[in-house]
């Protein structure tokens, strides 16, 4: 792992915190195209421009994100800055 990567994280099931965090980074709630079914929307993701893949994302609302969210009793993990001060887009979803 780089050196860069080892700045702090944290862990939160705050939503007003969650979409915070990832709109200052230019994200947006997404799904994996290729799960879910009917009104389960399948693996969730954050979508940065220039990050993700379009052609396997598909946007969804943070209505839609934080019913799975919790129904799932995830977790979000994330990173602030990196280590060298720069702004982070490391996040993870875990377990609470």
């Amino acid at each position: 792992m780089p050196d860069t990567m080892t700045g702090t994280s944290k862990k939160t099931i705050d939503h007003a915190e969650i979409k915070k965090w990832a709109e200052e980074r230019g994200g947006r709630p997404a799904r994996v195209k290729t799960t879910g079914s009917g009104s389960d929307p399948g693996l969730l993701r954050i979508d940065f421009p220039g990050y993700g893949r379009r052609d396997t994302l598909e946007d969804i609302s943070w209505e839609e994100f934080f019913e799975k969210f919790d129904s799932k009793k995830l977790a979000f993990l994330c990173q602030d800055t990196l280590k060298n001060g720069e702004q982070s887009r490391f996040f993870k979803l875990v377990k609470r």
